[in-house]
């Protein structure tokens, strides 16, 4: 294998530690900070001097890669050929009373290539080691991340290696068999498998995808928040709701806006709101109760949500800024409201898996601790189709039902 350290040539300019503020060089395959601090995770840093939103009219491609110009690839960069992102933003009249707000808007990321969110980061993870000379990529995952990275890594030819907890849902296996991926079942928890793909990444050399070592990551997921942002005619929307396991998506829709803030694109930053399940609610409790990171007691995590559980949110410092500097807030949801919230979605044209339905359940106990107004405006992100969890559907339907 040969691994190349060039600088890709883009934008990006440095690598900066959460934690200390320390930059190193940009380098596309440095990971953590040398600091030694607990979660001293990077964060890619670009220079933006002149560029202009009309040069993204120059790309040819109008999924994620239209925001080429934003992201840490080199011009030489072999992108995939799957098209990922351009998934729509679309108003729901009948969320909106139901939530009781003035407008919902839900982003439907459960049309990408392997039906969720985690496709952007998996597509800036093959590109990435395609032009290292990586051959194997390796990630540790609750299903979506792998099987994001499966269908990504076949679309380039690159062998994929992931680690899953025991408790990842049989149709998420199925899937990432279905692309060719190696499957390695750890007997314990999402940490417990992220643990073990570390290692053996380190101990083989391969590519190393999981979110919150890879900095990279972020950057694919931020292109969400762009194109909300672009689909309201480069407005930034007032509220905007995700389900928070790990804290990676949430970490990149807060780089996403912040990066537009940052070019003059757009006037004003969302209130950004993490939605958790209770039964995995590391962050609701740093947040609601005003714990530093290193201090929350950890917790073993279980949840109908399978996407979202973490004892130890990974990216957890990313994922607390994007709530405490926009002014949102943490809201936590048990499985019962995920599963109303499933079956509102459902009623509502839209068949989504619990994590997504989380966001929903956010937003309306949001709106019942009147941290929404009446008139407000919300987006939902909705990260995962609903067809990549059945047992919790069949759970759904089978729960009593009496409609408002």
């Amino acid at each position: 294998m040969t691994v190349h350290l060039t600088n890709p040539q883009s934008r990006a300019h440095a690598l900066q530690c959460v934690r200390c503020g320390r930059r190193h060089p940009f380098a596309p395959l440095r990971h953590l900070c040398d600091c030694g601090a607990e979660g001293a995770v990077l964060d890619v840093v670009y220079d933006w001097h002149g560029l202009r939103r009309e040069d993204l009219d120059r790309c040819a491609r109008q999924d994620m890669w239209r925001y080429r110009a934003l992201l840490p690839i080199g011009p030489d960069a072999i992108l995939p050929e799957i098209s990922v992102g351009a998934t729509p933003l679309s108003p729901n009249a009948g969320l909106a009373r139901q939530i009781g707000v003035g407008a919902v808007l839900i982003k439907d990321e459960g049309r990408q290539p392997s039906g969720s969110l985690k496709d952007r980061a998996s597509a800036i993870a093959v590109t990435h080691a395609r032009e290292a000379g990586y051959r194997t990529i390796a990630t540790a995952s609750t299903g979506n991340a792998a099987a994001a990275l499966a269908c990504l890594a076949a679309n380039a030819g690159l062998h994929a290696v992931v680690y899953v907890p025991e408790t990842t849902p049989a149709e998420k296996l199925l899937s990432i068999r279905a692309y060719g991926a190696e499957v390695v079942t750890v007997a314990g928890s999402y940490d417990m498998a992220f643990a073990a793909c570390l290692h053996a990444a380190q101990e083989r050399g391969w590519y190393l995808r999981s979110t919150a070592i890879n900095p990279l990551m972020t950057e694919g997921k931020k292109t969400a928040a762009y194109e909300i942002c672009e689909q309201l005619a480069w407005r930034a929307p007032e509220t905007v709701f995700v389900g928070v396991g790990d804290g990676s998506i949430i970490g990149g829709l807060h780089k996403g806006f912040s990066d537009l803030l940052a070019l003059g694109w757009i006037g004003s930053m969302p209130r950004i709101f993490g939605v958790q399940v209770a039964g995995s609610n590391f962050l609701y409790r740093a947040w609601g109760q005003k714990i530093p990171l290193d201090q929350v007691e950890r917790r073993s995590a279980s949840s109908i949500a399978d996407s979202l559980q973490a004892e130890l949110p990974q990216d957890r410092f990313k994922a607390l800024d994007a709530v405490t500097r926009t002014a949102g807030a943490y809201v936590e949801v048990s499985d019962d409201q995920v599963l109303d919230a499933m079956r509102l979605m459902a009623r509502c044209g839209y068949l989504v898996e619990p994590a997504a339905a989380a966001a929903c359940a956010g937003a309306i106990r949001a709106r019942e601790q009147d941290l929404l107004g009446p008139r407000s405006e919300a987006v939902i992100v909705s990260t995962g189709n609903g067809l990549k969890d059945i047992s919790s559907l069949r759970r759904m339907i089978a729960m009593p039902y009496a409609p408002k």
